[in-house]
């Protein structure tokens, strides 16, 4: 792992990788990245995430608990991810909610996907092998390999082959 900034803080329960770049302001604990991966600027990572090999988190991203990236990912600036599909911040009688009041629904983006900056992927959805979320989309439900999403919610757009 490269040196890590002075003002990031990574708890001792994280699980780096060689040669795993992370820069300033950055806040990891009890997650899993995987080797030769950047993580960029004002990036969180929740207990139990899990970032694949060779991926790029840009700054200022959200990946909360339940989240699972495979390698080769391209996550862009400001991505938020979302586990709680009934979010709120106390329980039936009136207390702030702990772990037992609610569930984590798990979210995986598959190898070689790519999401743009501002995207805001919903809890339990699959982004395909080598899918593109375009900047802003809102995901709801999956998006099928190669398959090109954009939009709020996030439509199929149709994919343009380079000449």
């Amino acid at each position: 792992m490269s040196k890590s900034p002075e003002f990031s803080r990574i708890a001792p329960d994280v699980e780096l990788g060689e040669g795993v770049q992370i820069y300033g302001f950055v806040n990891l604990y009890g997650c899993r990245i995987g080797r030769g991966t950047r993580i960029g600027t004002f990036v969180e990572i929740q207990r139990g995430a899990v970032i694949g090999e060779r991926c790029k988190i840009s700054s200022h991203t959200f990946i909360c608990e339940g989240v699972t990236i495979e390698d080769e990912c391209f996550i862009g600036h400001g991505v938020l991810f979302i586990n709680d599909r009934y979010p709120a911040a106390v329980n039936a009688e009136g207390q702030l909610q702990s772990t037992a009041d609610w569930q984590c629904i798990p979210t995986r983006v598959k190898r070689r996907a790519s999401i743009g900056s501002g995207a805001v992927i919903l809890c339990g959805v699959t982004i395909g092998e080598g899918a593109l979320v375009g900047a802003g989309a809102v995901v709801t439900k999956d998006v099928p390999p190669g398959a090109v999403v954009a939009g709020v919610p996030a439509r199929l757009m149709p994919r343009k082959t380079v000449e």
